[in-house]
């Protein structure tokens, strides 16, 4: 294997195993937005938080080892804020609502 080859092997993985991530990450705010638990339940979005957090910490190490473009990296995560925000703007109409 050449040396481009194995980067572009190694840059494949990474890019695989973020969107593992990110996609796991996705299911718990979708459980989320279909429960739609109380506002109230700090902890939930503590773990959300964290979550994407540690998620974002991930891609900054991909991308300063050169596994995974800084594009590439910004564009996942970005995606999983807009989810997030997604889900606390529904918890702040439900809870308006109530």
């Amino acid at each position: 294997m050449t040396s481009s080859n194995l980067q572009e092997h190694l840059s494949s993985k990474a890019i695989s195993l973020l969107e593992e991530d990110a996609d796991k990450i996705k299911k718990l705010i979708l459980v989320q937005m279909e429960n739609l638990a109380t506002r109230y339940c700090p902890l939930y979005e503590e773990v959300l938080d964290t979550q994407v957090f540690g998620f974002s910490k991930e891609v900054d190490f991909a991308v300063r080892a050169g596994l995974l473009p800084a594009e590439t990296g910004k564009q996942l995560v970005n995606n999983l804020e807009r989810n997030l925000a997604v889900l606390y703007e529904a918890l702040n109409n439900k809870g308006n609502v109530e």
